[in-house]
């Protein structure tokens, strides 16, 4: 069952957010998220036999994002489904939810990122449909 996490189902998003996201605290993730404007941000819980077995966080992006022509972008910011759950469906049926929220938003485009060496969410993403936009080496320096 995939549901839009509010309430007592945002906590348990927050503790599958920290298995993606090492070093977050599900409170510090629960902050993040509630500082969003409303509206601009859903997060979605896959749940089996009650159990939270996975979770997708996507929100709005006004600003430029890679590839796309058209403002706002629906935008997967996470995707994860715990590895006792892989293989039955869930994340696409978590990103189905998020491209059906971001649809009814008025976006016309949907995107996303991982990095270089995420092979597994690379194949993720191209078997969901997605194209391949761009592929950056990011550069930063201390003054």
């Amino acid at each position: 069952m995939i549901l839009k996490a509010e309430r007592e189902y945002l906590s348990q998003a927050a503790v599958l957010a920290d298995e993606l996201f090492p070093g977050h605290a599900p409170g510090e993730l629960l902050a993040e998220w509630a500082a969003l404007p409303p509206g601009e941000l859903a997060v979605f819980l896959a749940l089996e036999d009650g159990a939270p077995a996975g979770f997708a966080q996507c929100q709005l992006r006004r600003d430029y994002v890679e590839g796309t022509q058209t403002s706002p972008v629906g935008y997967l910011e996470g995707i994860y489904v715990r590895e006792q759950y892989r293989g039955r469906g869930l994340a696409r049926a978590l990103l189905r939810a998020c491209e059906d929220w971001a649809a009814e938003r008025g976006c016309a485009e949907f995107a996303s990122d991982c990095q270089l060496e995420n092979t597994d969410s690379i194949a993720f993403h191209l078997g969901a449909g997605f194209a391949e936009a761009n592929r950056i080496v990011c550069f930063v320096k201390p003054l």
